[in-house]
């Protein structure tokens, strides 16, 4: 049994306990999509999640959390080759695509690979997501609500 809660309301209450990939999976049925995305963040953060990397080329994800825990998850999708370079507009016009809905996480995944999207990162504390390219560039940071 865990003392750990999942009210996204409620103030932080997170301890060391290491998180699951079970957790993980409930908290993404329940609030995985783009309009309950400040929610889902803050639910990670309550099980202990600082922040999360989701890889482009076959759609895995790195958890990262307190005192050190670390989590990878199973790949989700066929590989795609990320694009060496990225033409930031380009890429910046899709996201605008992506915003106004429609677009499955694969089609999505496979698309971000063509402009050279290399992953994007999930901070649970400033709650926010950010793309990076193959060279760590950050190519846009977006602050959720």
């Amino acid at each position: 049994m865990s003392n750990v809660s999942l009210n996204v309301d409620a103030p932080v209450l997170y301890t060391a306990a290491m998180f699951s990939l079970e957790q993980i999976t409930e908290i993404h049925d329940r609030l995985g999509s783009r309009a309950t995305l400040g929610g889902y963040l803050r639910a990670l953060r309550d099980i202990g999640i600082e922040s999360y990397d989701s890889y482009v080329t076959d759609g895995h994800s790195e958890y990262l959390g307190v005192d050190g825990h670390r989590l990878v998850g199973p790949v989700f999708h066929e590989t795609f080759a990320i694009a060496e370079t990225c033409d930031k507009e380009q890429f910046l016009q899709y996201m605008r695509q992506v915003e106004q809905g429609g677009v499955g996480y694969v089609e999505m995944s496979e698309a971000l690979a063509a402009h050279g999207v290399e992953k994007w990162t999930f901070d649970t504390e400033r709650l926010t997501i950010t793309y990076f390219d193959k060279a760590g560039n950050v190519l846009l940071d977006e602050k959720v609500d």
